[in-house]
């Protein structure tokens, strides 16, 4: 089954400021990003890659505005450097509404053989930063006492076991309950939080470290018998970063057919 028509904005998130994590390049984050864009947002973008990082800030300010675009690079393992990107998102949009926590990083390697630098590697990006930049972006909404959302990128496998991924599904389960912890504390001062857990979404990254059998694979289990376009798991984002999704919190939404 081919991919559906791509659904233009609605202006769903217009006048609302966002900051978005890895969103450089052709992933989830990258089309968040020009979802947001595209619903009205203003948006700040961080990402560890500077030089991509760059090049996808200028794409999308040629495309919507520089007035609407800022960026700075940002290694979520890095505490100062995720405190700098809060506070250029607020100095540059005169505050913020939702944030995004896109950044994750993945692999492969039986648990017999993996090294205690793999694992470390893997849970210090995936959920060591998003409980920093959560932690910030809670700070900062708590503070502004206007409300706010923060959206999580979880993933099926935090639910679903799959051999070689034990790090990447650990990681991915803290999420989902962080998400969850967050969010009750969260409510108390009007702030949503929610996250989105996608199961193959394919991008150029993915293809570099991924086996062709594996993606293989994974696509056949799919109910669509296809993959998910990035784009499509970013509707999901909007729609929990919009008003639309306004009773919701601490919940997980499956942008998969198969998370169980």
């Amino acid at each position: 089954m081919s991919a559906p028509q791509y659904i233009p904005g609605h202006g769903l998130l217009t006048g609302r400021t966002a900051v978005i994590t890895a969103a450089a390049g052709a992933g989830i984050g990258g089309a968040t990003a020009r979802k947001f864009l595209e619903e009205g947002a203003r948006v700040t973008l961080g990402d560890a890659h500077a030089r991509r990082l760059g090049e996808t800030e200028q794409t999308l300010a040629d495309a919507f505005g520089a007035e609407r675009v800022t960026s700075l690079p940002c290694d979520v393992t890095d505490e100062t450097q995720v405190q700098a990107l809060f506070a250029h998102a607020e100095q540059a949009h005169g505050g913020l509404d939702i944030v995004v926590n896109n950044a994750g990083l993945g692999g492969t390697a039986e648990l017999t053989e993996m090294t205690d630098a793999q694992w470390s590697t893997v849970l210090d990006v995936t959920l060591n930063g998003t409980f920093r930049c959560t932690r910030a972006a809670l700070r900062s909404l708590r503070a502004a006492g206007r409300g706010g959302v923060v959206v999580n990128n979880a993933s099926v496998v935090g639910w679903r076991a799959q051999g070689g991924q034990a790090h990447y599904a650990a990681a991915k389960a803290g999420v989902m309950a962080l998400t969850r912890c967050a969010a009750v504390e969260a409510a108390a001062y009007g702030v949503r939080v929610n996250a989105v857990a996608p199961s193959l979404a394919m991008h150029p990254h993915l293809v570099k470290v991924t086996s062709a059998e594996l993606l293989d694979e994974l696509t056949r289990k799919e109910a669509f018998g296809r993959y998910a376009e990035p784009w499509e798991v970013a509707n999901v984002i909007v729609f929990l970063a919009s008003g639309y999704s306004s009773y919701m919190t601490g919940e997980v939404v499956p942008v998969s057919s198969q998370h169980a």
